[in-house]
């Protein structure tokens, strides 16, 4: 029986998913693991008249699982792959004349909408397993309703997943109709690990978790018949505890093939992992999250889910990513446990409590929310549209994707106004990052093609050596890949980089060929060469920093010792010290990073290599500033000037600037001062009392000028910088007069009004003239001897309303009573304060009605 005769659950949704497709175009499905719908859909819909002799193009994330389904449906139809049913992903193609399905990879679809937004051969769009929400799959699909939407009606589109809520990508289809199909599965059974979970282990321990995860791996195989499928967060983890099983001296692990899966491998190990194998070996198979859906291991009953999953997350702050250890999600936990039950009942470990699995996000963040948009914002340029403009299920946040666009402008991809421009073409045919696809355009000019593929390659996939045996200089891992240098490389991963670079250099060729990019970077180098004095960079001994600086121009650092850098970008990193060894790039006067991580206040330096000042200046010539900065020099005491050559945050050079403009002088000069405050200056008492004044007149009449520190300092501009013309340092600065420049600030009505309701001294009634004290200018104040306000029957009001705090003294000046309310003090406190002034100064006037008697500054009265 053939493998299309066997009824799967999926079958059911089909004549409403082609009555769906045949009247609105769009559909959402979603199918629990083992439904069929991968494989049982595409062929289904082969035959359908709206088609009209058009392809099927089916979006597969993962290279393994495009290629599997691709090989499950020939085989279906008796067929060789290539045939019927074909696939494109990276570096391999199946397709002929005769295809009318095609599987294809995240990148592909990306690229066949880019060089046809009409899709003319394609009758449907299928995106399978779309709750991985990889960047791509958004892009595809925002591009693909664009294209409905402006181009072509009849283009039908299936939006495929097993564990995803229909409803909102129902809702961006236009009101699309949801179908859903159960599973064809067996019963798995779930076993929780009680008490410290891998992810609490992992954090606290390092990422050692090896030993752990091997004991659970024998207890299960102890347990249960059958394969093993061991989900881990990455190659590092599965070698660890490959090893870990290894040299185990457990004697059932005889009769395994302990085996790899990841996407790392060649094709053939890839089979090899899925594939069943000899009858009377039992597998366990160390696989990353690439083995979560649409592939199938087979014989596998038994899975253990570590728990754990690696991400690259983006930070706008910093413009760099950084790898992340992260929990897994609920519906990613789901689609690992299903791997047990898709032949036969199963067991499902999971290394964290059920209290825990609680606590798991349901679902997992999309690349778009979290991922470097570069890639993203350049596809969108090439499309020809804004971000705005396109429709998404999660719109990309502003902050990354300014600084994606802000990260093509200067790789010279975008014009300023956001346009691409030819380069920015070319970088997007190229199909890698913009960063990569940059630097090998522009090493064409300097005919290094080679190598810069070579450099790309090496840069897109995980580091070939360990940082701790190899330390951080890229030049290792270039020796490494061509066999030289006392550092070996795995040797499968060297070949998946010669094959990439193979296919940079292939498309490269393509490109100069259709756009003669080579003949016109040739005669500019030509033309260069025959001026007297030519400026054309010719790459050195230092090739590999130039070629990564064209690749990350924001990474070029220079040292500010102790393996200390500052990136052009403004933000400090380090070289870390691996086994108490200094790495030699520490004392390195300028490099360029190729990758740093995101944590703490200094990121770390994981690859980097060393590049001279003069190829800085030559490659990054358009975007060195020449500026001149001015500024107060604290410990000379005066204004200092230099011209300083800068890229970004570095300084190339500075020297000093012999004639500063007078402007930027006294701006300098303005600066310190404001940094300082205004205690800078020399306040005389005169100048404080006028402050004060003018701040409780301001308190009376809010409309009155404020003399608020911050709010002087900020406006110094216009009462200050007049000024300081001429000066040079503080010293000059603070012979100014600031009750001379404050005054300044107030018209003549404004000075008359302080000076009738916030005057400088009071007139008492024995006739003196008292000053006031405005230090609290809430509560201004005199300090007056009682006998001079005999007579005096309320408080004085400053500004009208505020009530003058009095300080009353005896004879001697001494403080005897302080009030705001006079007319209480004569009532009451007076006779009290009378008999002990009088006890002490008896020749002195102390008479029985205070508010008839005349007010003296003698000590009696003159008759």
């Amino acid at each position: 029986m053939s493998n299309e005769s066997v009824r799967l659950p999926v079958d059911e949704l089909i004549p409403d998913l082609k009555k769906a497709l045949a009247h609105s175009g769009t559909a959402v499905l979603t199918a629990e693991p083992g439904a069929g719908k991968t494989t049982r859909l595409p062929l289904a819909l082969r035959h359908e008249s709206w088609l009209n002799g058009r392809r099927i193009i089916m979006l597969e994330p993962r290279r393994l699982a495009a290629i599997s389904a691709a090989r499950y449906m020939a085989a279906a139809l008796g067929e060789r792959v290539g045939e019927t049913v074909g696939y494109r992903v990276a570096m391999d193609t199946r397709v002929g004349p005769r295809t009318i399905i095609e599987v294809v990879t995240e990148g592909v679809l990306t690229r066949m909408l880019q060089h046809d937004p009409s899709l003319e051969q394609a009758g449907l769009i299928i995106l399978d397993e779309f709750h991985e929400r990889n960047l791509h799959a958004d892009l595809g699909l925002a591009f693909v309703l664009e294209s409905r939407s402006l181009l072509r009606e009849d283009l039908r589109v299936l939006v495929m997943s097993a564990t995803m809520d229909p409803e909102p990508v129902a809702g961006l289809l236009g009101g699309a109709t949801i179908l859903s199909s159960a599973g064809k599965s067996y019963p798995v059974e779930t076993y929780y690990e009680e008490g410290e979970s891998v992810y609490t282990l992992y954090r606290r321990s390092s990422g050692r978790i090896e030993q752990k995860l091997a004991a659970l791996i024998l207890k299960a195989l102890h347990r249960h018949e059958g394969h093993t499928l061991v989900f881990l967060p990455g190659v590092r983890e599965i070698r660890r505890v490959q090893d870990e099983l290894l040299t185990s001296s457990d004697p059932l692990l005889r009769q395994m093939d302990i085996v790899m899966l990841h996407g790392g491998l060649k094709p053939e190990q890839q089979d090899l992992a899925v594939k069943a194998g000899p009858a009377d070996r039992r597998k366990v198979v160390l696989a990353t999250s690439l083995a979560e859906s649409s592939v199938t291991v087979d014989g596998v009953n038994i899975v253990i889910d570590s728990g754990l999953m690696r991400t690259r997350l983006f930070s706008a702050r910093t413009g760099m990513e950084r790898m992340e250890t992260l929990q897994v999600s609920i519906d990613a936990a789901d689609q690992r446990r299903g791997r047990a039950g898709r032949q036969r009942p199963g067991v499902c470990y999971r290394m964290w409590s059920q209290e825990e699995h609680q606590r798991l996000a349901d679902s997992r963040t999309p690349e778009i929310l979290q991922s470097d948009l570069a890639p993203l914002a350049l596809e969108v340029a090439s499309w020809g549209t804004t971000v705005q403009e396109l429709s998404w299920l999660d719109q990309p946040p502003a902050a990354s994707y300014n600084h994606a666009v802000e990260l093509l402008k200067q790789l010279e991809a975008l014009e300023q106004n956001g346009r691409i421009t030819d380069h920015g073409r070319r970088m997007a045919h190229m199909g890698t990052h913009p960063r990569l696809g940059h630097m090998i355009l522009k090493a064409a000019e300097w005919n290094m093609e080679r190598k810069a593929c070579d450099v790309a390659a090496l840069l897109q996939e995980k580091d070939i050596l360990s940082p701790t045996a190899a330390g951080i200089d890229l030049a290792h891992r270039i020796e490494a890949l061509q066999g030289k240098g006392s550092y070996t490389a795995d040797r499968h991963l060297v070949e998946r980089i010669k094959e990439w670079a193979g296919r940079f250099y292939k498309q490269l060729s393509q490109l100069q060929q259709e756009n003669q990019l080579h003949k016109a970077g040739a005669a500019r180098i030509e033309n260069r060469n025959n001026t007297s004095e030519s400026t054309e960079y010719k790459p050195g001994d230092d090739w590999l920093g130039a070629l990564i600086s064209l690749a990350y121009p924001d990474r070029v650092a220079k040292g500010r010792g102790d393996g200390k850098f500052l990136l052009r970008i403004g933000r400090g990193a380090h070289i870390p010290t691996y086994r108490g060894r200094t790495e030699y790039l520490s004392t390195a006067a300028y490099l360029v990073a190729a990758e740093l991580d995101d944590n703490g206040s200094e990121s770390r330096i994981l690859l980097a290599t060393g590049i001279r000042e003069q190829t800085i200046r030559h490659i990054h010539a358009s975007q060195i500033q020449m500026i001149r900065e001015v500024t107060y020099d604290a410990e000379r005491e005066s204004v200092s000037a230099r011209k300083i050559t800068r890229l970004g945050a570095i300084e190339l050079q500075a020297v000093n600037d012999p004639s500063p403009s007078a402007e930027d002088v006294q701006q300098a000069l303005l600066n310190a001062l404001r940094e300082k405050g205004l205690g800078a200056l020399q306040w005389s008492r005169a100048a404080l009392q006028l402050r004060q004044r003018m701040d409780c007149m301001h308190r009376v009449d809010p409309d009155y000028p404020s003399v608020d520190e911050q709010l002087l300092l900020n406006e110094a501009d216009e009462w200050l910088l007049p000024y300081l013309q001429g000066m040079r340092r503080l010293s000059e600065a603070r012979k100014l007069n600031p009750a001379e420049l404050l005054a300044n600030r107030l018209s003549w009505d404004q000075k008359q009004r302080m000076d009738q309701q916030v005057p400088t001294h009071i007139q008492v009634p024995s006739g003196s003239r008292i000053p006031i004290d405005y230090t609290d200018p809430e509560r201004p104040s005199i300090a007056v001897r009682l006998q001079e306000m005999f007579g005096c029957a309320s408080t004085p009001l400053i500004g009208g309303s505020v009530p003058l705090t009095i300080q009353l003294l005896s004879p001697a000046s001494r403080p005897v009573q302080v009030t705001n309310d006079l007319e209480s003090f004569w009532k009451e406190a007076y006779f009290e304060v009378k008999k002990d002034l009088k006890g002490r100064y008896p020749k002195h006037y102390w008479p029985d009605q205070p508010l008839e008697a005349q007010a003296t500054n003698r000590a009696k009265p003159r008759q």
